[in-house]
C-alpha cells in the first residue's frame, strides 16, 4: 500500500479537510495534495509528525497498510473546524501577550521600588531591586520569545478562523485598552508635574510616576499583541522569516511563492531597522537613567525613557517607509 493511500485514509478517518492537515503539521493545503496524488513526498520532518498526528510508525505510514483502520469518532474534526483553532494558535499568542507584558511591567516597577528605596536604604537595595526587576521581566520575556519561535517553527501557516464578530469584539477590548493606558501614561506625567513643585511630595514623584507608567505601558503592550494576533496573514509571513527560500516556496507553493518572498523580505528590512534604532535608543537611555539616579536630579531631568518613546516612533516611521518603498 503506498503512502498517499495511506494518507488520505488517515485524514478520512479523522474527518480532517487537507488544509486542517496543513495546518497541524506546518504546510500549505497544496503540499498535502501534492502528497496525496503522489506528485510530492513530504520531508523527515513533517512524516514524523504525521506519525504523531495519527497515532502510527514511520514504517505502518510509509510501507505498511493503514486503509484498515476504522474512522476515530473521538477524535474527529467537528464539521465546523474552520471556524475554530486547531492548532492552538489562540491559546498560544494570548499566552505570549501575556507573559510580554507582564515582563515589560515587572521590569518597570523594578525601577520604580529601586526609585523609592533610593529614598531610604541607600544605593546597594536600589541596584538589587532594579536588577531584580530587570531579571524578572526577562525571565517572562525570553522563554515567552522562545515558546513564540518554537510555535511559528512548528506552524508556519495557520488558516484563519476568526470570524467578524471576533475581530469587532477585538477591536472594541483594543479601543478601551488604548484608553486606559494612555490615561495612566497622562496621569503619571500629570502627578509628576503637580509633586515637583512640593518639596513633600517630590521624592515619590518618580517613584508614582513609574509605577503609573509600568501600569500604562503593560496594558498597552498586551493590547497591542491581543489586537496583532488577528491579522494572522502577518502572522503566517513572520513565521516563514527564519526558512530559507526554497524553504518558504516548498510551504506556500510556486504560485504564491513570489508574493510571500517579497513580503519576507520586507519584513526582514523592517526587522533590520527596528533593532538597529532600539539599540541606539537603549545605548542612549541607560546612561541618562543611570545619571538621573546617582546625582539625584529632579523629577523633570529623568527623561530617560524619552529614547525608548522616540525610538518606537521611528521604528514606525521607518516600518511604514519600507512598506511603502516595496
Amino acid at each position: 500500500m503506498s503512502f498517499r493511500d495511506n494518507l488520505q485514509h488517515l485524514r478520512a478517518t479523522r474527518n480532517m479537510t487537507q488544509e486542517q492537515l496543513a495546518m497541524m503539521v506546518g504546510v500549505s493545503r497544496q503540499s498535502v495534495t501534492k502528497w496525496e496524488s503522489g506528485r510530492s513526498y513530504p520531508e523527515m520532518d513533517k512524516l514524523m509528525k504525521l506519525c504523531q498526528i495519527f497515532d502510527c510508525t514511520l514504517d505502518e505510514l510509509v510501507q505498511g497498510d493503514l486503509t484498515t483502520r476504522e474512522v476515530e469518532l473521538e477524535l474527529a474534526m467537528p464539521a465546523t473546524a474552520l471556524a475554530e483553532d486547531v492548532v492552538g494558535y489562540e491559546d498560544h499568542q494570548r499566552s505570549f501577550a501575556r507573559r510580554i507584558a507582564i515582563g515589560v511591567t515587572a521590569i518597570i516597577v523594578g525601577m520604580a521600588c529601586a526609585s523609592a528605596s533610593d529614598l531610604f536604604l541607600g544605593d546597594g537595595p536600589t541596584a538589587l531591586l532594579f536588577f531584580g526587576g530587570v531579571a524578572v521581566g526577562l525571565a517572562f520575556i525570553i522563554p515567552a520569545g522562545l515558546d513564540h519561535s518554537a510555535f511559528q517553527r512548528a506552524h508556519p501557516y495557520v488558516a484563519d478562523f476568526y470570524t467578524s464578530e471576533q475581530r469587532m469584539a477585538e477591536q472594541h477590548a483594543f479601543g478601551i485598552q488604548l484608553c486606559v493606558g494612555i490615561v495612566l501614561v497622562l496621569v503619571g506625567l500629570v502627578w509628576g508635574a503637580f509633586a515637583d513643585g512640593r518639596p513633600a511630595l517630590q521624592p515619590f514623584a518618580g517613584t508614582v510616576f513609574l509605577l503609573l507608567v509600568a501600569a500604562g505601558v503593560g496594558i498597552l503592550v498586551y493590547a497591542g499583541l491581543m489586537s496583532s494576533r488577528m491579522n494572522v496573514e502577518e502572522y503566517n509571513i513572520s513565521a516563514l522569516e527564519e526558512l530559507s527560500e526554497e524553504e518558504i516556496s516548498g510551504i506556500v507553493g510556486s504560485e504564491r511563492a513570489p508574493l510571500v518572498l517579497e513580503k519576507v523580505r520586507r519584513n526582514r528590512r523592517v526587522s533590520a531597522a527596528c533593532g538597529i534604532i532600539m539599540l541606539l535608543a537603549t545605548a542612549i537611555a541607560l546612561p541618562l537613567m543611570f545619571w538621573a539616579t546617582s546625582f539625584g536630579e529632579p523629577f523633570w531631568s529623568r527623561f530617560f525613557w524619552i529614547p525608548w518613546m522616540v525610538g518606537g516612533l521611528l521604528c514606525g516611521i521607518a516600518s511604514i517607509a519600507i512598506t511603502r518603498k516595496g
